[in-house]
């Protein structure tokens, strides 16, 4: 437990920072779940949508330092190359 009133508020900043986290990357996480199964259904329309909204999150998470900026690039670039592949 910490002592001093600055390690006190460090503790305090940290588990609202956390909760914060854990909230963005779950919701990332349920957004790129629901991409992938509407590209493995050949849904275009849902896919593109779900991956718009995906793609805003993913932007702001990144910004935030929540998720890597590469690992942020590579789950776009991933993810438009399925859509694009059920397109033709």
């Amino acid at each position: 437990m910490p002592n001093t009133p600055s390690a006190k508020k460090r503790l305090r900043q940290s588990v609202t920072r956390r909760a914060k986290n854990r909230s963005t990357k779950t919701t990332l996480r349920t957004l790129t779940r629901k991409v992938r199964e509407s590209v493995a259904a050949n849904d275009v329309a849902q896919s593109e949508e779900a991956f718009g909204m995906l793609v805003k999150k993913i932007d702001h998470a990144s910004s935030q330092k929540v998720v890597h900026a590469n690992t942020a690039a590579r789950t776009k670039s991933r993810l438009s190359k399925a859509i694009k592949a059920i397109k033709s």
